[in-house]
């Protein structure tokens, strides 16, 4: 329930910076929002492959992602705005950061996981409640969907070849994200080249 909680918090802070950048820019660069709390099964599964006790002291202590957000946007240097943003708040505590678009995995897998702790306030007192948010592109979110698929067909014994193919395939999903930012670049560079330029209000006194 907290976790749950928790989620429905955080979606409502990044559906309201959602809003605030359709104001202000006229857009939003975030395509869609997804969330999901894990399986009890997985959740024991994971702690088994770490090591730890099966506690409920464990869990709170050391699964981060628990509750999980995915953030989708345009363009991956919109991700950095919101990571930024998400630093100066005060009604958040970033706990951890990995950045695999700067350094993507071995196989391809781009994507920025942020560890988030969310305030709760309850009858107790406030808990603060850990949510683990994944912020990608279309394209990055698209290979990440199949690769799933793929290692869920093969049962995560996945032939070579495929896996070659996957890391060919991140390689060209990394490209187009960066064609589609060079693009992105010119046409702003074209808008505002375009825009009239404004009167300067000292001729008017």
């Amino acid at each position: 329930m907290l976790y749950q909680l928790a989620l429905d918090e955080l979606k409502n802070k990044i559906k309201l910076i959602q809003t605030e950048w359709k104001v202000i820019n006229g857009y939003s660069p975030i395509e869609h929002i997804k969330t999901r709390i894990k399986e009890p099964k997985s959740i024991l599964e994971k702690l088994e492959r770490k090591g730890f006790d099966l506690t409920v002291e464990n869990m709170i202590a050391n699964i981060h992602d628990i509750a999980g957000m995915r953030i989708v946007f345009s363009f991956a240097q919109d991700i950095y705005l919101l990571l930024d943003h998400l630093k100066m708040r005060d009604d958040l505590k970033i706990i951890e950061i990995k950045d695999y678009i700067a350094v993507p995995k071995p196989n391809g897998y781009q994507s920025l996981h942020v560890i988030v702790a969310v305030p709760l306030t309850l009858f107790e007192g406030q808990r603060w409640i850990k949510v683990e948010i994944q912020m990608r592109t279309l394209a990055m979110d698209f290979w990440a969907s199949m690769e799933h698929i793929l290692f869920y067909k093969y049962e995560k014994q996945v032939p070579s070849h495929v896996v070659m193919e996957l890391t060919e395939a991140a390689r060209a999903a990394d490209s187009l994200d960066k064609k589609m930012h060079r693009l992105r670049k010119e046409i702003m560079g074209v808008s505002e080249a375009a825009l009239p330029q404004k009167t300067n209000t000292n001729l008017l006194r």
